[in-house]
This record gives C-alpha cells, structure tokens and sequence, in this order.
C-alpha cells in the first residue's frame, strides 16, 4: 500500500473570539508516525479534527498527498479516526463492528445487489478476508461474534483500531486512544500499537497529553501550546535539545529544574553564579554567554543529570560540588527523586536507590556539564551560537 505524506499549510482555527491553532505549518512524512501532544486545550485534537473534515479551517490549507482537502468531504479524506471512546456499536457483534465502514462503501444498496449479485458476493468474501485479516493481526479472531458489552477496555479499543485497518486508509487519525485503558495494559497496547503500525507502512497522526506516550511511539514529534507549534523533532531531539523553556519543562519526567543564574567573569572568562556557588563552563558554552556578562540567564539540568561525585558515569565532565541540604525522598524503586536545597533554591535530582540518604543530611552534587541548557529569561527561547 502506498503512503501519503500530510502537510498542514498556514492553518488557523478560530471559535469565536477562541484561536484553537494558530498557522500551524506541520508536513508529515509518508508512513510516518507523528505525534502530536501537548496540555489540554492546546489545539492538538482540533487539528486531527481538521485534517479528518470534522472542522472546517479557518485560514489556510490542508493536503493528503499532494492533494488540497479542504473542500472535499470526510467520507471521501479516505482517512480512518480511531476514538478516545471507542465509538462501538453496542447492538452489532464485533465482526460487524468491524466491518460496518466497508459494507457502507462497498455494497451501494439493496436493488444493487439484487442486479449485480455476483458482484455483491465478491465484494462480501473480500470484505470476510480483511476484517479477519485485521482480527488476526490484532489477536481479536476469538472475539469476533461477542458483543462490545462482553469485552474488556483493551479488547474493545482492538477492535476500534481494527475497524479502522480494514478501511485501508491513507492516514490513520488516532485521538487519545489508549487513555481509557488501566496503566499496565496501555503500556502493553503502546508496544503493539508500534509494531502494527511499523507493519502497516501507513502515515499516522496521534494525539495525546502523556509525553511519556509520546516519546514513546513518536517516530517524530510535535509539542503545541496555546495552539502554537513549539518544536517538531525526534524524541532525541526534543529531549536532549528543547528549543525554549516549555519544551524543556513540559517533556522529561520530573521535568527539567530551570535556575536563575547570573553570568559573571573570572580570569577573562564567563560564569555562572547560582548563590553562593560559581560553575565553570565548557568552552561553547563560554562562547555563548561573552555578550551577557552581569546580565541574568535560565541554567536548565534534568535530574538524571545530576550525581553525587562517587555515583558519575566515569566520562562524565562534571561541574564543581554544589552542596545541598536533602528536602524529600521520593522512592521510585530503583530510583530516588530528591528534592534538594541549594542556597534556598530548589532541584530535583535522580539518584539510583542503591545511594542510600536520608531527609536532613546534606550532600555534595556535581552536574554534567555536557548537558546545560541555557535559556533566555526574557524569551524563554535556547541560546544558540
């Protein structure tokens, strides 16, 4: 089956006086798995809406291969929407849940298929062939004749996503939906959900607020806020090089410890002064700050960046020892999430569980150089040379 790529072109959503997306340019790749996340009320699920002619845009332009959509109707997108609810029918088994969609666009009517029977029993053994075909690849074929009522979340969320492979679309539109599933099993879904749509080939647009999903499934993805596009990258890219401070809070789990820092000189070079402690710096980084000595910057450091000096990885360039005062312990089980006080500013770092602390004693951190982040406090935006 071929693939299409999706290109959203300037696209603008207004309700009312509300902007849902604001000029949202975004192409995704053929057979591409994109994710889209961000918070609630983002703009995320108005673009999958968009895209499947749910909603009208706006402003600008949407294409399904080369082709503009905008003034052609869903049923004719060829796109199949897999829903946060299922949207099963209750009364139907779930063989005709599953094909319900084919038989609509295939068998045109009664008096067709008294005229052209033949035809008609062609297009019923094609249509047998791939909702068991579908049943299969989703381990669903013993469910085939209960009812929605009768199957559990995960089961009932197969054969959504079975109904929508049988269609054999050009873009698959998923909203949230493994959400409604017990945290177990939607890690379980998640896996298999990849491996599917790796088989499949076909371009996939996914939405959820789980970052953790996101990272997980996305072959690349997109982080909106406000209904603005933030930054578009691989889970890598997004992680280890966030483009501004929302990226780099809303992705990583804890986020990323974001300090206010003043950048000072000492023997002709750049430093950063967080309290009492002064950090020397790398040397790009050093080049990038040489035009804001006695200004302010936002220091960023994920918790897993963070060590005490006998627990860093041997080839770790680490900073001077920052010495904290333990606040809470949360165990994690191999881990520990420490919330510690420097100079009465608060981080959190990841210890492993096997460094043994305890609230109220102090320790020496060291954070790894290599991997700063320096952010503009005024824009919230990188720095970059």
């Amino acid at each position: 089956m071929s693939a299409f790529a999706v290109r959203f072109e300037n696209v603008t959503k207004r309700f009312g006086n509300i902007v849902a997306l604001n000029r949202l340019n975004l192409e995704v790749q053929p057979g591409e798995f994109m994710v889209l996340v961000g918070p609630s009320g983002c703009g995320k699920t108005t673009a999958l809406r968009l895209l499947a002619g749910l909603e009208e845009p706006t402003e600008g332009k949407l294409y399904i291969g080369e082709r503009c959509v905008n003034e052609i109707s869903p049923r004719d997108r060829d796109v199949a929407m897999v829903f946060q609810n299922y949207a099963l029918y209750p009364h139907m088994r779930v063989y005709d849940n599953i094909a319900f969609g084919l038989r609509l666009r295939e068998l045109k009517g009664f008096w067709w298929q008294l005229l052209h029977y033949q035809q008609a029993r062609t297009i019923r053994q094609q249509i047998d062939q791939r909702v068991r075909h579908a049943a299969q690849l989703l381990g669903i074929e013993n469910l085939l004749f209960r009812l929605p009522g009768e199957l559990s979340g995960g089961q009932r969320q197969r054969v959504a996503l079975a109904r929508a492979i049988v269609r054999q679309p050009k873009v698959f539109l998923m909203d949230e939906p493994l959400s409604n599933l017990d945290a177990q099993l939607r890690d379980q879904t998640r896996a298999e959900l990849k491996k599917l749509q790796e088989r499949l080939g076909i371009t996939t647009l996914y939405v959820t607020h789980d970052q953790k999903e996101a990272m997980t499934l996305g072959s690349r993805i997109a982080i909106l806020k406000d209904g603005i596009l933030q930054q578009v990258g691989t889970p890598e890219a997004v992680y280890y090089c966030p483009h501004n401070v929302f990226v780099a809070t809303f992705i990583g789990t804890p986020p990323m410890n974001l300090l206010e820092v003043q950048v000072v000189e000492e023997n002709g070079k750049p430093m950063l002064k967080l309290g009492s402690f002064h950090l020397s710096l790398l040397q790009g980084q050093q080049s990038l700050l040489k035009a804001r000595i006695g200004q302010t910057v936002l220091l960023g450091v994920r918790p897993q960046d963070i060590y005490t000096p006998s627990t860093a990885p041997p080839d770790a360039i680490l900073s001077e020892p920052l010495h904290g005062l333990l606040d809470v312990v949360e165990p994690q089980g191999d881990r520990n999430d420490c919330h510690i006080l420097l100079d009465g500013e608060r981080v959190i770092a990841q210890l492993s569980a096997r460094v043994k602390v305890q609230e109220g004693e102090r320790l020496d951190l060291c954070l790894h150089l290599e991997h700063l982040h320096l952010f503009d406090p005024a824009t919230g935006v990188r720095l970059q040379s």
